[in-house]
């Protein structure tokens, strides 16, 4: 567990510099709301938009997330908890007036990027 990484993955690296070279400015694993401990991947703090890079493993991918052979109880609620955990970051943010973009790790990093400036500059 100590090598999975929390922060500065490829796919979120690759989401980073395709949003960069789109000319968008943001903040790095930021809290959007400090009196919730969760951290976005990227945050635009005056559009108020949060993305969160997810892993298809971890998040539960409907299409990539296979399921751990030893163990399979433990990881398969401990995935469960993540995706509730997700639901609830996304409703705390909704009610605070926060936009939410949700990528998946499997996504092309370029259409990501746009649609993540597409929400940006919408607000």
């Amino acid at each position: 567990m100590r090598s999975n990484k929390g922060r500065d993955t490829k796919p979120e690296l690759a989401l980073r510099r395709a949003v960069h070279a789109l000319g968008l400015r943001y903040r790095v694993s930021y809290r959007p709301l400090k009196a919730v401990r969760r951290t976005a991947d990227l945050v635009f703090t005056r559009a108020k938009v949060a993305v969160f890079m997810d892993g298809c493993f971890w998040h539960g991918c409907p299409v990539h997330h296979t399921v751990a052979v030893t163990n399979a109880g433990f990881w398969a609620e401990k995935v469960l908890r993540t995706r509730e955990r997700d639901a609830e970051t996304d409703r705390l943010l909704h009610e605070a007036g926060w936009h939410v973009v949700r990528v998946w790790e499997h996504e092309d990093p370029t259409q990501a990027a746009q649609r993540v400036a597409a929400t940006v500059r919408s607000q």
